[in-house]
């Protein structure tokens, strides 16, 4: 894996995504006492920016492994972005969502012709799933963000915010199950100086954080959040890079993350998910760590059922 890698994954998605616009708030740079940007990527094609991933990993395969299709598990955006990318390309999707996934999110699958089939919402229901599907069909099985084609997908992100503002001190992002922090943490080490990559999880789901600490992947008992798209936990191919290339993790209460959440809504006048508000309800959390820095945000997917709002 070199920056070549990455300048060619770049390319290859290209004609398959959205460059997405940053945009900054004065009044929210006032709040903070930094010059912050947010890298859009809720303005992403299906909403978010797993649409880079998905892309990749399907462009990846074989003629042959096309034909016989792709299989995911996913509570929501990738299982969207999966049968984005898959119906774009003439491929058929088989989309594993556990039974509670939102209404909003199974509705985005079937209008990009995604089959869904449902399973219990436990990460051991929605792999055995998968892997039913992925030995009756013959379909290739891709990772929501455990996989090597899907982090450097995601990188993509990090890599036009920082074409964009080469000068930024450190970028935030969530952490779910960590391809995006993963792609962006390459993608700082390969474009930037001295760009730091820091990430945002909420405190009912901080297996990253504990990860961090233990050396070895932890794994979550509760997943009280509002923040449905950082249920998951990390796996052994985007570990190893968070734990290379990640500066740290910061916790953040759910109160923090619904008023984060917000915040943005009201101010940049934008619709965000709630695990998209993470990385930003941190950097409110500890201003002073901030102060006075050039910062990048990644606003992860805008993806958020409006009749059900936490606020």
């Amino acid at each position: 894996m070199n920056k070549e890698t990455l300048i060619e994954v770049h390319n290859r998605i290209k004609p398959f995504i959205h460059k997405t616009p940053v945009l900054s708030s004065s009044l929210i740079n006032e709040m903070v006492g930094a010059d912050i940007v947010f890298k859009c990527e809720n303005f992403q094609k299906m909403g978010a920016f797993k649409m880079r991933g998905a892309a990749n990993a399907i462009l990846s395969l074989s003629k042959e492994e096309r034909q016989r299709g792709v299989v995911t598990h996913s509570s929501g955006n990738f299982a969207q972005a999966v049968s984005l990318a898959a119906q774009k390309l003439n491929v058929k999707a088989y989309i594993v969502m556990p039974e509670n996934a939102p209404q909003v999110k199974k509705d985005g699958v079937k209008t990009y012709q995604g089959e869904i089939i449902e399973c219990e919402s436990t990460p051991q229901a929605r792999e055995t799933t998968a892997n039913r599907i992925k030995e009756e069909k013959g379909a290739s099985f891709l990772h929501p963000s455990n996989q090597d084609e899907v982090i450097y997908g995601n990188s993509t992100a990090a890599m036009e915010l920082l074409d964009e503002y080469p000068n930024l001190d450190m970028i935030l992002t969530p952490v779910g199950g960590g391809g995006l922090i993963a792609g962006t943490a390459l993608a700082a080490h390969y474009f930037s100086d001295n760009c730091k990559v820091i990430g945002g999880e909420p405190m009912e789901a901080d297996d990253a954080y504990r990860s961090l600490f233990s050396g070895k992947i932890e794994t979550n008992n509760s997943f009280h959040t509002v923040a449905d798209g950082l249920r998951t936990h990390l796996g052994d191919r985007n570990f190893p890079i968070i734990q290379k290339y990640v500066d740290k993790i910061i916790r953040v209460e759910e109160d923090e993350i619904i008023n984060a959440m917000q915040l943005i809504w009201e101010r940049m006048k934008i619709i965000i998910e709630p695990s998209c508000a993470v990385p930003f309800a941190a950097l409110l959390k500890n201003k002073q760590e901030f102060k006075n820095k050039k910062i990048g945000i990644i606003l992860s997917g805008g993806n958020v059922d409006v009749k059900n709002l936490p606020f």
